[in-house]
């Protein structure tokens, strides 16, 4: 008599994490990608990817889109699109040495991140980055102003910092930061530079914010939260660590396929949100995986209200207006 196959965990709730997955700066992007594409037909080139998640690249690329590490890979006078992260200065030279055709789809709240950094420069200020090192943001804003900027990734590196005038420095922020790592490390900067000067605004971007926030109380009510993004995704892994520090398990995955079945022994609520870059497809494939196994309750919680657009990149506007 064959022996029965091991009954599947089924948790009895899920709960859906809002606001979730794209933010205004990620549709624009992607949104920029397509219409390039409709306008000018492929090859479209795309400088890095667009925005940190798998499933966008691969469904662009399919469209016809190129992906390259560096515009100098580009053949000149082709057309390429700047992903979300921004840029350096020196791409955009580049580019313009190379003849090709720019849509620069730079997050305007990493945009407003370059215009501050190249502000505190021009006053004289040391900069202390607070980021990720290797990331695309931050090699972007630290090619604004690379003789000034000075990275630090922890409160203890604020520690071993040392400045040529303790009495001139300002601090910028990646905009896809933990909101309360962040939050220790400057005030661990203002203990050791009292007359620090930073962004008349938050540099975290609402939507990083908001995520956070969201998962958070989402963290609180559920035995295990799915975080749907890729492994590059610096927002994405934030409300993995958000969650786990709010005392939740907390997975992050590229879609349903990567749902592990001893993630689920013990499970009754299961909570799921997605990072900035992740469409909501993904989101809607991971609980029809849920409904499959038999749950049937699936509920909303949603904390902030999220209305924020942002205009598409001003070569494509320029565009579709010379088309009537």
């Amino acid at each position: 008599m064959a022996a029965e196959a091991p009954a599947r965990s089924v948790p009895k709730r899920v709960l859906l994490a809002a606001p979730r997955g794209y933010c205004a700066g990620v549709d624009r992007a992607v949104q920029a990608v397509e219409q390039a594409l409709d306008l000018h037909g492929p090859p479209v080139y795309v400088r890095k990817e667009i925005v940190h998640n798998k499933h966008v690249v691969h469904q662009l690329a399919e469209r016809g889109a190129i992906f390259v590490d560096q515009e100098t890979e580009v053949p000149e006078g082709e057309l390429v699109v700047f992903s979300a992260h921004g840029v350096a200065p020196r791409v955009h030279e580049n580019a313009l040495d190379r003849r090709l055709r720019t849509i620069d789809a730079t997050c305007p709240l990493v945009t407003k991140v370059h215009v501050e950094a190249r502000k505190f420069a021009e006053q004289g200020y040391t900069i202390i980055l607070i980021g990720h090192q290797g990331h695309e943001e931050v090699e972007g804003t630290t090619g604004e102003a690379p003789a000034s900027i000075v990275l630090v990734q922890t409160a203890e590196d604020v520690d071993r910092l040392e400045v040529a005038d303790p009495d001139r420095v300002a601090y910028i922020t990646q905009t896809t930061l933990s909101v309360d790592e962040t939050t220790g490390i400057i005030a661990r900067l203002r203990d050791k530079f009292p007359n620090i000067v930073g962004p008349k605004s938050d540099d975290i971007c609402y939507a990083t914010t908001n995520r956070q926030i969201a998962v958070k109380q989402l963290a609180a009510e559920c035995d295990l939260v799915l975080v749907i993004g890729s492994t590059n995704s610096s927002n994405s892994n934030r409300l993995v660590e958000v969650a786990r520090e709010h005392g939740a398990a907390s997975h992050l995955i590229d879609n349903s396929l990567q749902v592990r079945e001893d993630w689920l022994d013990g499970v009754e609520t299961v909570g799921i949100t997605s990072g900035a870059s992740a469409p909501e497809e993904l989101v809607e494939q991971l609980v029809g995986f849920f409904r499959d196994r038999g749950a049937t309750d699936v509920s909303e919680l949603r904390t902030v209200h999220e209305d924020v657009r942002f205009m598409l990149p001003k070569e494509i506007r320029a565009e579709l207006a010379a088309r009537g």
